[in-house]
């Protein structure tokens, strides 16, 4: 059985490079800087809106593959109540995402004084703002404030499914083959409904691939990958897509990396560890630098093709320099950690006046 491990720099450049197909994907569908490149390059930027949205499935695996890990390291069922956990992941999710859906916000208000785009969303709303705060935005058909939020809904969904899924089962072996049943259920039926894509069964396919994944590399290898790969092609026999055709190399890759070493060792490559560290607040931070770099350049009155990439670059550039503040003073455990002391503090003070203006009440 491979040893518990910390630090796994192939899951990093998996997510930096899904992270930078992402951003590649919305620079290439929002904004006039993508009108206009996408006259000079058509086929570079039709390439990129059309495929780069796949890489969404790299971070799908590779979130079961995680929650696996935290959750049923062994394949076992989870003992307590999966309340805390659950809780414990929307806090993860959401400060860094709450505080980014704010920049968006603020830089939708600024582009919107230099340009009128589709891309810009609407002014906010207070039940706009609270459907996103409770990661019920795609549910409710509300309209999203920032590009790829739809994203961290489906994660929480996702993980809060696996955890009750885990908690269900409360044996050993029947946990994670309800975890496993679900998938399936997910790759045959579900997964071929796009009106199922604000749900997490829509997603749990893959999400489900990443966790078998996991356990393959705890238990029997080539078994588990027999039934991983059998259970996917099958579904893919029936109604071929190329995203879980992804979905199961990334799988595959993850559990034979593993179990191999390399998942602990493989690849050393700095800006992509970094990069892939830093993925969730880069692609929670990019699209405000988007709205920005396409503001700009319409103020300026650009409009030749070497603009519009030059600005694209420059977008990127920025986003990534906003990534790492923002991972630093908002995303990072220690800055989640200060937040949340200070969210306490507030909410504290806050009923300790309610506490005392009751009183003075009664006194009167």
């Amino acid at each position: 059985m491979p040893h518990p491990i910390s630090r796994m720099p192939l899951i990093d450049a998996f997510k930096a490079i899904a992270a930078l197909l992402v951003l590649a994907n919305h620079f290439a569908s929002y904004g006039p800087l993508a009108a206009i490149a996408r006259e000079a390059y058509p086929e570079l930027m039709d390439w990129l809106f059309e495929y780069g949205r796949m890489a969404v499935q790299v971070f799908l695996v590779i979130a079961g593959f995680l929650a696996a890990r935290g959750l049923s390291h062994s394949g076992g069922a989870l003992a307590g109540s999966p309340l805390p956990l659950i809780w414990k992941r929307y806090l993860r999710l959401s400060i860094p995402y709450l505080a980014a859906i704010g920049l968006a916000i603020v830089a939708a208000a600024l582009a919107d004084q230099w340009m009128n785009d589709d891309a810009i969303p609407a002014p906010v709303t207070l039940r706009q703002w609270l459907a996103h705060a409770l990661l019920l935005q795609g549910i409710l058909g509300v309209d999203a404030l920032s590009a790829g939020v739809w994203y961290i809904a489906i994660d929480f969904q996702l993980f809060a499914l696996m955890a009750l899924l885990l908690w269900a089962g409360r044996v050993r072996i029947v946990a994670p083959a309800l975890v496993l049943l679900v998938a399936t259920t997910s790759l045959f039926w579900f997964n071929r409904d796009p009106e199922l894509d604000n749900w997490a069964i829509y997603f749990f396919g893959s999400y489900g691939l990443g966790a078998a994944a996991w356990w393959a590399s705890e238990r029997r290898l080539p078994l588990w990958l027999g039934i991983i790969a059998g259970v996917a092609i099958a579904a893919l026999v029936i109604d071929f897509r190329l995203r879980i055709a992804l979905a199961l190399v990334v799988a595959i890759t993850l559990a034979c990396s593993r179990r191999s070493g390399l998942l602990e060792h493989w690849p050393e490559i700095r800006p992509l560890s970094f990069i892939g560290r830093i993925s969730y607040s880069l692609f929670l931070v990019h699209f405000p630098v988007l709205l920005l770099a396409n503001a700009v350049h319409t103020r300026l009155g650009l409009s030749s093709p070497e603009s519009a990439v030059f600005g694209l670059f420059a977008a990127l550039t920025a986003s990534l320099l906003a990534a790492t503040a923002f991972y630093r003073w908002v995303e990072s455990p220690a800055a989640s950690q200060r937040i949340v002391l200070m969210l306490g503090w507030l909410v504290e003070q806050a009923q300790i006046r309610t506490s005392k203006l009751s009183a003075l009440t009664r006194r009167a």
